[in-house]
């Protein structure tokens, strides 16, 4: 797989703006109905727990989708694959509009999701195949705003559309953007990568899913059965043994479905073990915010989105700043500096209570929105940067799959220590509890970049 070499520069130019604009939307939806969750828990009249399956599945499915984008580069056309996925992701978008139950809402999530993940991954598989090593870290910095960025500042504007329009009103105005843009792709886009005659395999991803699925159900059942349930046990002990099988088929294949031997590399398992625990607290928080602000404060969704706002504001200053930052010095001063902001915004948010003034809890998220700019991009820029130039896309797979199952991982288990500990105490120290726990999270995170994450440069890349 590698560029065209017949591509033309300005048409490329409009093609990134294309695949950035993309990026944007889909990932708006990885966390935007975060803020319509406890009007959607009221509408289907469902718990928290159920409720965050709507993040939660549509991260794992996510993870699922990200590595058969693998595959899906090397055997098809880039534009078919991109045409194709913008149209899967409005027709999931057409389900949710609809007032249907909420097994057909949650089916939407799943197409949405699918497709998300594929666009994601193609992108950055384009971005660090076809810009030079000295620029990669400027143009990830863009890339990290859209995919960060949107998932962040979602829930803001999402809580003003809310109140004024309802929640469903956010797909009906994204599906415009959507066929939109299906138009100017089929306009502009090329194929840019060169395709193989490969075969998908079909058993490698089903291992892979039963894994991803099995430990994922199981974790999220966390918030409604005890700890040795079977409804517990079960899923989990199953997503193990298909994790297993998965993990022992790849090494013993003579071609491999997804290359996980780059796992040897020291950096790019250090930078995925990192970006890892980045999304296992991200993707609580942004869970845990509006239920804090919604249910327990019992303020509006647009409050909700304004307290996130300066924090999003904030994200979107500094990831293309860190990306450049990270071109000039590397890796090691952005991730201990962002794992100490992170670690700070999580530990102030571990003592809200029933009082807390919403500015507080506005210049937290600040923080927190900081750190995660700081840390995104440059750790899968870094990451990738080891790794040998033709195991892009299975890297690129890799990364981008187990750190958003990771999320989902994330949301399924805080979401659950929440609901535990607000059924023997109350709701807000069930929210403290949740934070502390990611506190701790973040406590591992720093002490990987302190001690495991050596001062290096980007131009040690392997070609």
């Amino acid at each position: 797989m590698g560029l065209k070499m017949n591509f033309n520069k300005k048409k490329y130019n409009l093609i990134f703006i294309i695949v950035i604009i993309s990026s944007i939307l889909t990932s708006f939806f990885s966390t935007a109905l975060n803020t319509a969750l406890p009007q959607i828990m009221k509408d289907y009249n469902i718990s928290a727990a159920m409720g965050q399956w709507i993040t939660s599945i549509y991260s794992m499915m996510m993870g699922i989708s990200v590595l058969a984008t693998a595959y899906l580069v090397k055997k098809f056309k880039t534009k078919k694959i991109f045409i194709s996925s913008l149209f899967l992701f409005t027709f999931g978008l057409g389900l949710d509009a609809l007032s249907l139950p909420f097994g057909v809402f949650i089916l939407g999530r799943i197409f949405q999701a699918v497709a998300n993940g594929i666009l994601l991954s193609l992108t950055q598989i384009i971005i660090l195949t076809i810009f030079p090593i000295e620029k990669r870290g400027s143009y990830m910095g863009i890339y990290g705003l859209a995919v960060g960025g949107a998932p962040v500042i979602a829930p803001t504007l999402a809580g003003i559309i809310i109140d004024s329009c309802g929640w469903r009103m956010i797909m009906y105005g994204t599906m415009f953007f959507m066929v939109a843009l299906i138009v100017m792709s089929a306009i502009t886009f090329e194929n840019l990568l060169v395709n193989e005659n490969t075969k998908f395999d079909f058993v490698s991803l089903s291992f892979c899913a039963l894994g991803y699925i099995g430990i994922l159900i199981g974790l999220g059942n966390i918030g409604s059965y005890a700890w040795s349930s079977m409804n517990v046990l079960l899923p989990v002990i199953l997503g193990m043994v298909g994790s297993g099988v998965f993990i022992y088929r790849q090494l013993y294949l003579d071609k491999p479905f997804l290359d996980i031997r780059i796992l040897k590399v020291k950096e790019y398992r250090t930078a995925l073990i990192a970006s890892m625990l980045l999304y296992l607290a991200m993707m609580a928080a942004t869970i845990l915010i509006p239920i804090y602000v919604q249910t327990i404060r019992e303020y509006s969704a647009t409050v909700s989105g304004l307290v996130m706002m300066p924090g999003s504001i904030a994200m979107a200053v500094i990831s293309p700043m860190a990306g450049r930052i990270y071109d000039k010095l590397g890796i090691k001063k952005l991730f201990i500096g962002g794992s100490i902001l992170q670690l700070l915004s999580y530990a102030g948010m571990a003592v809200l209570s029933y009082h807390t003034s919403m500015i507080y809890l506005a210049v937290m998220l600040v923080i927190r929105n900081l750190a995660i700019g700081c840390l995104i991009m440059p750790l899968v820029t870094w990451g990738m940067s080891k790794i040998e130039k033709q195991k892009t896309s299975d890297g690129t797979a890799l990364f981008t799959s187990l750190r958003t199952v990771a999320g989902a991982v994330g949301s399924a288990v805080f979401i659950g220590v929440m609901t535990i500990v607000e059924s023997h105490t109350s709701s807000i120290t069930g929210i403290d509890v949740a934070f502390i726990c990611l506190t701790a999270v973040t406590v591992i995170q720093l002490i990987i970049a302190i001690f495991f994450c050596n001062i290096s440069s980007i131009k040690t890349e392997k070609l």
